[in-house]
């Protein structure tokens, strides 16, 4: 009689457990974006939460905690409750330079979150506005920049952005010198330079290319070893004089550390699809971001070697978040 109660009780119990577990998401779900709005993680951002609530079904919406770097969106998420509802969408600037621009940190870019998957690759386009900075290639703004050390300035969205670290980089390749103008993220920035308050910058393709094809602004170069497919009329930077020159953006989704496997493991799988469909990926191509979907640890491991790589620049540049 006793083994017939507990096989009862298992079996009344199984039903109820797998819908606890298949319950996730049951309730609307934060995308936050360590940014303010109109920058390429912002772009990607809004673009995956609107095929996850489509797939999922719950509003799954984008929040901009932008300041500091994305720092203070950073710790929202480290913050949140490991339970699904908020996750973030981070790039090489939050989760691999950050620890090194920021020592006090509260939270640690790799046992805070919990990756989730990888979504784009996103190569810098170098742009000046013509209108202040009158060159045509990246040759003439080296030399130009050569002349005038610390007379052009080139803006980012933040201290440790993306933006930041890969003018860090161009400047320590080409031996140049020009002031760093930081915003609360990169929709501010472009505003100010389609204005004319700064000179120019290396940001991605998704919030660059639309003012370069509307004639605001003029694309010297793409800061990735290949041409971009969707703008094959821009040239590298390195075919222009700067061998070997490599300085993409990368953009993942992670959680807060805890967050349970199943549900980690769904959005992998979700995020897998849309990003390799027929509906999303050509759109993200088009704006010049390359889908890269891959496992958790996968883009675990990208996360720890470009703290890493991206560590030794910012001590040889002597880089500060001041």
């Amino acid at each position: 009689m006793m083994r017939r109660r507990t096989l009862l009780a298992a079996a009344l119990a199984a039903p109820a457990t797998a819908r606890a577990q298949g319950a996730w998401p049951d309730r609307l779900v934060r995308v936050v974006v360590p940014f303010t709005p109109g920058g390429t993680t912002d772009i990607l951002a809004r673009a995956m939460a609107s095929e996850l609530q489509e797939a999922l079904g719950q509003p799954f919406v984008v929040e901009n905690r932008g300041g500091a770097g994305g720092t203070l969106g950073s710790e929202v998420v480290a913050r949140a409750a490991p339970d699904g509802h908020t996750i973030m969408m981070g790039h090489i600037g939050t989760l691999a330079v950050n620890p090194w621009l920021y020592r006090n940190l509260s939270f640690d870019t790799v046992t805070s979150f919990q990756p989730i998957i990888q979504v784009a690759v996103v190569p810098n386009v170098l742009v000046v506005n013509p209108r202040k900075v009158p060159v045509q290639n990246v040759q003439e703004l080296v030399a130009l920049a050569r002349r005038q050390p610390g007379a052009l300035s080139y803006g980012s969205g933040g201290n440790g952005s993306a933006a930041h670290i890969a003018m860090v980089a161009f400047n320590v390749a080409t031996g140049t010198r020009m002031e760093h103008v930081p915003y609360r993220g990169t929709g501010p920035m472009v505003t100010d330079l389609l204005a004319g308050t700064i000179d120019l910058t290396l940001t991605g393709g998704p919030a660059a290319l639309p003012p370069v094809r509307a004639g605001q602004l003029r694309a010297l170069g793409v800061s990735s070893l290949t041409r971009l497919s969707s703008a094959p009329d821009i040239p590298t930077i390195a075919e222009q004089g700067v061998p070997g020159f490599d300085a993409t953006q990368w953009y993942g989704l992670v959680a807060p550390a805890g967050t349970p496997r199943p549900i980690i493991d769904r959005l992998n799988a979700e995020c897998t699809r849309i990003l390799r469909g027929d509906r999303l990926r050509p759109r993200l191509e088009a704006e010049g971001a390359d889908p890269t979907p891959g496992t958790p640890e996968q883009f675990r491991e990208l996360i720890v070697a470009e703290r890493a790589r991206w560590g030794e620049l910012i001590r040889t540049a002597n880089v500060r978040a001041d």
